[in-house]
Formats: structure tokens, sequence, C-alpha cells
């Protein structure tokens, strides 16, 4: 559950302790929108209120990047694969969207795009804009103009195999021709309005559940076991992308589409190539004025650089490509009566009340939670004690407002004081924790209040453990945060610390008979997991990094370190030694472009407290962490190399240069130092050109470095 929360508060309001609460809330109610969306077909929240917590979530990260969380749903996509359907590595990675919500947002957008390009305001550039389809994403892989594989995305790396639902999809063609001999085909599978009542009519007559909304039954239409189920379905196919390709579609976005429907996939007709933001504007406008009439539903407006030559400068940041950007439609808000409020502990021990609504309908979808952040959220004030809600606090009983804004679970907006009972009771926070019965406490200048029992406490144990098996840890299948609980209270099979999932089997000879013998667990079923434990120990460094949950560390950090510690080997040791504040050690950890001395901090106070250092010990013996996989540098000039470039570059904005030089293999620092092996300095290099002269590293200007990576 989440941990904490200032929603209230404007972002550039927040001080770093409510930042550091507002991004473990978020966290927790992303991911669990997540799995809900992407792997149960049960979304809990809109599409517009998960967006808005995503982006609230990255403009917190962007003002405290030293705050960000291990967890961080900026360096996730979607979520694990559900079990029964073989999984699909995606020839190449399928990205998630950042959102705009405002032409505000739509401008910075525009301005990154041109800033990153080197582009002025005034220079020509060309966007697509399209509907944006509320449905399912689906790669469909082509070899030879024949369909081969369909999968869904998943994670963005690994998806579904869903290849003989997708081919009872009419407006799938099963052959193309005229097409490069490897086309995959990105898009969404959808129902229209009509095909969803009719659907829903025969759900009912048949006796069985409705399904909440189309987008659901269109997703769990396609991930059916049995196919003649899904070709029973009214599916149909909007086709917008691609992944790999052995040959360009075309030199445009626009130009790829219109090839793709030549092709004979059906394409979006409202699709628009707009040369300006006023134009982006005005096909927003034009589109959600259709957005009732249309016979599918939407949730925005995608705008894509056209120019593919443009886009592939651009590239990709951790999760979302920077060539792309969804404007999405408002969210909804809706009123219900709090029926109670319940306490639930996190995986760092923080209290968070979440309430207990009467069931209401908000966008489409019932919910009957919602977070209320924390004690001073429900009081109506802020951590520095002004007022927020007009002051109003939140009492059991009361008529609330619940606002779908960004979400997992929702949160309470405000309070209808005319509707208060008479007998209603301001909230008495509990000071000590309702798992383990520790004191709970709020330390000075802390906005959260904790549960002081660490790993005694259940409660954090659990999550923690959840953690480890999440979809950017080890993910093993099988193993699920409901499975986590049932290990972790089972006293005859325990797993109480990450080590134990690897030793369960060996510490028990009658480990499979125990298991095969337990409610919802059969023979094949316990040795799938057994096996899928087992596949697991051979697993990737950044992985582990990741899995270990050191605060502050996410995925994105994780691969950071990987890719500059290549081994755990060379990981473990440069940790180990390392000393807050001095030494080689501390230096080069703090000399890789993206970490900062509060996850600096945080890495090297993990891997010296004796406790959580033998779990890592007791954890790593079983493993075989495999190293981290580098591209193919071999003719590459600066492979191996730490590089940093200075001043102002003229030919490509420094965004660019760093990202050519990390994909030829070279890693980009911060800060000169003696380990640095080439600085590229532009006009206005200060200090650190001075410091390479005095150090006697070699310094280049543009114009060599261009030539020297091939591209003068």
């Amino acid at each position: 559950m989440a941990e904490n929360d200032f929603a209230a508060i404007a972002v550039d309001a927040l001080d770093e302790d409510q930042a550091r609460a507002e991004l473990a809330r978020l966290a927790a109610l992303i991911a669990r929108a997540d799995v809900a969306y992407h792997t149960e077909d049960a979304p809990v929240m809109s599409d517009a209120a998960y967006d808005a917590a995503k982006r609230r979530n990255s403009a917190i990260e962007a003002r405290f990047p030293h705050l960000k969380r291990a967890d961080s749903p900026s360096d996730t996509v979607g979520a694990r694969t559900a079990e029964g359907f073989a999984k699909v590595r995606h020839a190449v990675r399928m990205y998630s969207l950042a959102n705009a919500f405002d032409p505000a947002d739509l401008a910075d957008f525009d301005e990154s795009v041109r800033s990153f390009l080197g582009l002025s305001p005034e220079a020509p550039l060309a966007y697509t804009a399209e509907p944006k389809i509320d449905g399912l994403s689906l790669s469909l892989r082509y070899e030879r103009g024949r369909l081969v594989q369909a999968a869904t995305r998943g994670d963005g790396t690994e998806g579904e195999n869903v290849t003989a639902n997708a081919r009872t999809i009419a407006e799938i063609p099963q052959r193309i021709s005229g097409a490069p001999d490897v086309l995959e085909v990105r898009g969404e599978v959808y129902m229209g309005h009509d095909d969803f009542a009719a659907l829903n009519a025969r759900q009912e007559a048949a006796g069985q559940k409705p399904f909440a909304n189309p987008r659901n039954a269109a997703a769990g239409s396609l991930r059916q076991l049995d196919p003649t189920i899904t070709a029973a379905r009214p599916l149909k196919f909007f086709a917008y992308a691609w992944g790999e390709v052995s040959a360009p579609l075309a030199d445009t976005q626009i130009g790829a589409i219109e090839r793709l429907a030549r092709l004979g996939f059906p394409t979006n007709p409202l699709t628009r190539l707009c040369t300006s933001r006023d134009e982006m504007l005005a096909q927003y406008a034009a589109i959600e004025a259709q957005r009732a009439t249309l016979p599918y539903d939407i949730d925005g407006v995608v705008y894509k650089v056209n120019d593919l030559a443009l886009q592939a400068r651009l590239g990709f940041r951790s999760t979302t490509p920077r060539w792309a950007i969804a404007h999405k439609f408002p969210a909804e808000k809706a009123w219900t009566w709090l029926e109670g409020i319940d306490i639930q502990v996190g995986r760092t021990g923080a209290l968070s009340p979440v309430a207990r609504l009467h069931p209401v309908t908000v966008g489409g979808v019932v919910v009957a939670n919602a977070t209320l952040h924390n004690e001073d959220y429900i009081a109506g004030r802020d951590a520095n004690g002004n007022p927020i809600r007009g002051g109003k606090d939140i009492r059991i009983g009361d008529w609330v407002e619940v606002y779908r804004a960004g979400d997992v679970i929702p949160k309470v907006a405000d309070v209808d004081l005319t509707k208060r009972p008479p007998e209603a009771k301001p909230f008495v926070f509990p000071t000590t924790c309702p798992a383990c019965g520790s004191a709970a406490v709020r330390e000075p200048g802390d906005s959260v209040r904790r549960c002081t029992g660490g790993m005694a406490c259940p409660a954090q144990a659990v999550e923690k453990l959840k953690h480890f098996v999440s979809r950017g840890a080890f993910d093993i299948e099988g193993l699920g945060a409901k499975q986590v609980e049932m290990f972790y209270n089972d006293a005859s099979l325990p797993i109480r610390e990450p080590a134990d999932i690897f030793t369960l089997e060996a510490r028990n000879a009658t480990a499979l008979a125990k298991l095969q013998n337990r409610e919802g667990w059969g023979e094949k079923s316990a040795q799938n997991l057994f096996a899928a434990i087992n596949e697991r120990r051979h697993i990737p460094l950044r992985r582990v990094i990741y899995a270990l949950g050191i605060r502050h560390v996410g995925e994105a950090a994780a691969g950071l370190l990987a890719r500059h510690y290549i081994t755990w080997e060379a990981f473990e040791t440069a940790m180990t030694s390392a000393t807050p504040g001095t030494g080689a050690a501390w230096e080069e950890l703090l000399n890789i472009d993206g970490v900062g001395e509060v996850m600096a901090n945080s890495l090297v106070t993990a891997f010296h407290q004796p406790a959580e250092r033998a779990s890592i010990d007791r954890l790593v013996a079983e493993l075989e962490i495999e190293p981290e996989a580098l591209p193919d540098t071999s003719s590459s000039p600066v492979a191996g190399k730490t590089l940093v470039f200075t001043g102002t570059l003229e030919k490509m904005t420094r965004a660019e240069a760093k990202a050519r030089a990390e994909a030829l293999g070279a890693k980009v620092a911060g800060s000169v130092s003696a380990r640095t092996d080439l600085v590229i300095a532009g006009p206005g290099a200060g200090s650190k050109a001075k410091k390479a002269a005095e150090l006697g590293i070699e310094t280049i200007d543009e114009d060599e470095w261009l030539a020297l990576i091939g591209e003068a």
C-alpha cells in the first residue's frame, strides 16, 4: 500500500520530506494499477487518473532527482505477464508514452524536442496527431509476409504469446505482400461500443459477470487460453507503429502509417499531419469534440515527430520515447461516504491510512478505497501546519469527494461539512504499529509515522519480499504478492528473506509434497514454481541491484550502476570499500552521471549494515549473476572510456551527445577526475576544461569529437 502523500500541495511547494513521502505513495499506488491493468485485465482506475499520477511523480523526481526511489514508476512500462501464456521477448522494446494534460505541457514537449535537436522556435517541425485508442497493445511479427507471432506488450521487454488468438481477429491480416522480409506491426486491439453492449448482454444472459468497460472486455478476450473464445468475441485492430523491420517503411511517420494501410492494416482515419502547436491543439479539440460519437473509446491524442530521422536522433528515455507524447482528456470526480479508515504498513515501515468507501463509480470503474495519505492530510493540514481543503478534517461517516486524478486507489479531495453526522469524531492516528505492536514514531521534520520494528515487523518483511519478486527485479513465475504472503506465514515452508526462496526446496526434503497438497496447488504447479526459482538463479546484474530494494535506487539507476561496474564482483567491491565523503571508490561512485550523494549514501550504507549485508551475502551465494550485457562496440573508438562534455556544443545538443557516446559503449561522467579518459569541450568551457588540463587529460573540440566517432 502507498506510504504517504502531499497531493494537495503543488510540486514546487513541496519540501524534501514531503516530496519523499509523495514519491512513496505514488510508487506503490501506480504499481498496483499496473498489475490490475496489464496482468489482471481488471483496471482499478481511469487512464487519465493513472497518467496524472505518473506525471506528478516525474515532476517531483525532476525537482528532487536524489529522491528517486528503487521502485520509481518512471522506470516501468506495463506489468509482468500473466500466467498461462508463453513469454515472448520483444526484438525492439515496446515503450509507453509520456503525457500532456494542457497546452502548457504540449508547449514544454515541443520545446524539449527542439532543445534536444538544437532547433530554434521558428524552425519548421511537423508532428502527426492521432486518437489514443483505449485498448490493449499488440505486436504482430511478419516474416516474408506471413504472420508468425503476436505478443502483448507485457512489461515492454517481455510479453505474452497470443498468436493463436490474434489469428482469429478478422482485421489482422494473416499474409501481406510488398512488405519488408521482417516487419513487426504494432497497434491496439479494441472493442466497439455496440459490440461491447451485445457481448455484455450475452454474458448476463448466460449468468456470467459482465465486463466493466470495452478495454477490459478486449483485454480479457485477447488473453483467453482457448482461442475459440477469442474468435467469438468482436475484436478489432488499429495499426499505428512498428518494431523490428528489415527495411524502412518510409521516411516519415505519416508515410509509414500510409504504407501500413496499403499493406492491409486498419489505420485510424482521424490521423493528421500538423505543422504547428496551434494545429496540434486544433486537432486535439476536433477529436475531443467527436469523442462521444466515435464507435470506440479514446482517452486522448498522441503527437509524434513526423520525420523518422529526427525520431532516431531523439531516441528514448528509460521507458518513453522523446519524440512522442499523449495529450490526455480530463479525469472525473464522484461523491460518496466514508465508512471507515484502515492503517496499512509499507516496506519502509510507513503507516498509511486508507479510506473504506461506500462503492461508487468514477470514470467507469467502481472504487471502494481511497488513499488518505497521512495523519496531517486527515487533519486538514500539510506538514508545516498550513490548512489544506480549507482546513477541513476527514472523519468516519463524512460525505467525501473522490478524485481520480492519478491514484491507483483514488484520493479524497474534499469533504461536505453540511452532511457530516453529529456523532462523527476526529480520527486519532495510531502511535503503535497495527502489524507488530511496535512504537510508530514520527521523527522531527518527517511527514511519515513509521513502525520501529524493522524486519521483526511482518508487514515490512512481506513488502520487501514482494519488491524482490516484482517485475523489474527477479520476476519469478508463480511467485507473486499472494504467494509471498502465503510462504511468509507458513511455518513449514517459510520464506522470510530473499535467500530463503532459493533454499526452499533444499531446506525441506518434502517441500514439493507439502506444496502440492495445499489448496490451489497441484503437482505440476509446484514443480513449475521450483523450476522457475531455479531458472532465476541465473540473472542479470541490473535486476539483482534493483531487487535489493535499496532506497533511491530504481530500475534506471540499477541500469546505470550495472553498466558502470559490469560485474557483481566489481560492484560489491566498490560498495564495500566506499566511504561517504572520501576515497577513490566514493569519488568513482559519485562520478557516475545520474548518481548523487543521496543515492550513493543509500548504496554504501546498505553494504555496511551488518544484518542487511549478511542477507545480501546469503542471497548472492545462491546465484550466478550475469555481467551486464553491453552493445557490440568492437569498432567503437570510445568503448570503455570515460568521457566528460563541457561548454556549449554547437552541432548537437549535450543530451544528444551523451546518448550517442553511451550507444558507442562509453561512460559519460558529470565531472572530471583522474579516471576521465577524454574531455569534449565547446565554447565557454570553464572549470572542467581547466581541471582536465591540470590532470593532463586529452581535450578535444566538437569537430574532433564528430570526426572521432565518424560523424564529421
